[in-house]
């Protein structure tokens, strides 16, 4: 595995469990926010797998996803999945949006969340 991509891989396990540690002191605001950057970080580890110029810069994991390659042969679930995540990024940075997604963002949505990031990325990680 080349430096690029351990390195991205390394951010995104560290991510993943920040969110766990966000879940279990209720903080559901960053659950959503680090699950986002979770699969931000292992789309960019997969993208600089097959590329040598440095990952999008972006956080759009649609984008990202389509870039290296993988969107098309992501299941359907994890392409909903992505659709769900996108804007936990965006809205979490902006307190004019973080009220409205603090009141979506229960304990049993995280966990949902949660596991459907553990998902995706385990799913991710096979690929590289």
């Amino acid at each position: 595995m080349n430096e690029k991509v351990k390195y991205w891989l390394d951010l995104s396990d560290y991510d993943y469990t920040t969110a766990v540690a966000m879940q279990k002191s209720g903080r559901y605001l960053y659950v959503g926010f680090m699950c986002h950057q979770t699969i931000e970080k292992i789309l960019k580890a997969y993208f600089n797998l097959n590329n040598s110029e440095p990952a999008p810069f972006t956080h759009s994991l649609s984008y990202i996803a389509k870039k290296a390659g993988i969107y098309a042969s992501l299941p359907d679930e994890f392409k909903d999945f992505i659709d769900i995540l996108e804007p936990l990024n965006i809205e979490a940075r902006y307190p004019s949006h973080k009220e409205k997604l603090m009141k979506g963002l229960t304990k049993a949505k995280c966990e949902e969340i949660l596991k459907n990031t553990k998902e995706l990325h385990s799913w991710i990680k096979t690929k590289l």
